[in-house]
């Protein structure tokens, strides 16, 4: 089978696509045929080496985080999946690879795709809607009619974190470019701030929650608008003691981990507050909850017009780090 592959950490963006064997599942495993696999800017920090204190890879690596596909076999202790079930997935941290033609996942990793979805709009819907699920559940903690501020909400993880968001009844305001408003107000925003237009730091108070999509340099903003007692959870800024001890990291990273996130946490307690960081995990049966989600609302993320094969790799990653996108990324295999 074809699989894209990096053989080291490298600032360049250059995966070769190489000839591999088909990957025998284990007593746990499900052997899918990929249809469609998700490119995320995840994948760039993984080529980069970005993200090696959380997870080191041995070499080669076959990228590729969330993907569609069909059941070919299943292991001997798999019960909940059988031969041609159409399925999706975050996959495992510490065993991706779904820009491949197949991939051998751990069961407790899949959910049966939406019904009536394709392979391509499925495929960008796991890594976004476990990162909300698990940031609003497990980290916030979030209760019903309490307010959530999403920055940056404009992409595809603003697509599904709002109506998930406000399925779980919170008053939802979200910030981001013009071109989304009207999609995310359909979707259940309560309030759309394009950042052009206002800041959300100077009309916004008192909020219960934050969602961090943007990084270390909103953190004072963001910060600001949360009430005493609030949480600020950012997707991007840096890990921290709570995310190392919540993932069972050992000492040294611990330690290095509790170092990196020192100021954040300094910074909220100052102001009776706290930060969290998150990294997404696999989780099958969350992603069951996120499916019934879908459904219900008809939850269907934008995907970017161009769809790449797996030998045009590059040019996706490319597209990721540099493009302007018009949705998700996705390579189709052919």
């Amino acid at each position: 089978m074809k699989a894209a592959q990096i053989k080291k950490y490298s600032k360049e963006i250059k995966v070769s696509v190489n000839e591999i064997s088909i990957p025998d599942p284990h007593d746990d495993e499900v052997l899918i045929k990929v249809m469609a696999a998700a490119v995320n800017p995840l994948e760039i920090l993984q080529l980069t080496g970005s993200v090696r204190l959380i997870q080191d890879y041995k070499m080669p690596l076959t990228l590729g985080n969330e993907c569609s596909g069909i059941v070919e076999k299943v292991g001997n202790n798999v019960k909940d999946f059988r031969p041609g079930d159409r399925v999706y997935a975050r996959l495992p941290i510490k065993k991706i690879g779904a820009f491949a033609e197949y991939v051998a996942v751990d069961h407790k990793a899949l959910a049966k795709m939406p019904s009536g979805y394709d392979f391509v709009t499925a495929a960008a819907i796991p890594l976004a809607g476990l990162t909300a699920y698990q940031g609003l559940v497990e980290e916030l903690e979030v209760e019903p009619g309490k307010s959530l501020l999403i920055t940056g909400a404009s992409g595809s993880f603003g697509q599904i974190a709002v109506p998930i968001a406000k399925s779980m009844g919170l008053h939802v305001i979200v910030t981001g470019n013009s071109r989304s408003r009207e999609k995310l107000i359909k979707l259940g925003a309560d309030r759309y701030i394009d950042y052009k237009e206002e800041n959300y730091w100077e009309v916004l108070t008192d909020m219960d929650y934050v969602i961090d999509t943007l990084g270390a340099n909103e953190f004072t903003h963001e910060l600001s608008v949360l009430k005493r007692g609030g949480r600020l959870l950012s997707l991007r800024t840096a890990p921290n003691k709570m995310f190392a001890k919540r993932n069972g990291f050992p000492w040294l990273k611990r330690v290095l981990f509790t170092l990196a996130g020192s100021k954040f946490d300094s910074a909220a307690r100052k102001q009776g507050k706290e930060y969290r960081f998150l990294f997404v995990r696999s989780n099958g049966e969350q992603l069951e909850r996120v499916t019934a989600i879908v459904e219900k609302y008809n939850i269907r993320p934008d995907i970017d017009s161009r769809i790449f094969s797996l030998s045009q790799v590059n040019e996706a990653l490319m597209l990721i780090a540099n493009g302007k996108l018009n949705g998700k990324v996705i390579i189709r295999m052919e």
